[in-house]
């Protein structure tokens, strides 16, 4: 039987939309390197957040 990890053993990563921290999920595991965002909220407004040093519209 494989041995069991601890939570603060498993990798972290930053959602890009958010910036919020995100733990490896078994979920991800055949596409973790791929995973950018922490949510199917965070992906789809990827396109919509202000940046900064970015001029304001109007």
């Amino acid at each position: 039987m494989p041995k069991m990890r601890r939570k603060s053993d498993l990798p972290v990563k930053t959602c890009a939309t958010c910036g919020r921290p995100m733990v490896w999920r078994k979920a991800w595991a055949r596409t973790w390197d791929e995973v950018r965002h922490c949510s199917e909220k965070c992906r789809r407004a990827r396109g919509r957040t202000e940046r900064p040093g970015d001029p304001s519209p109007g």
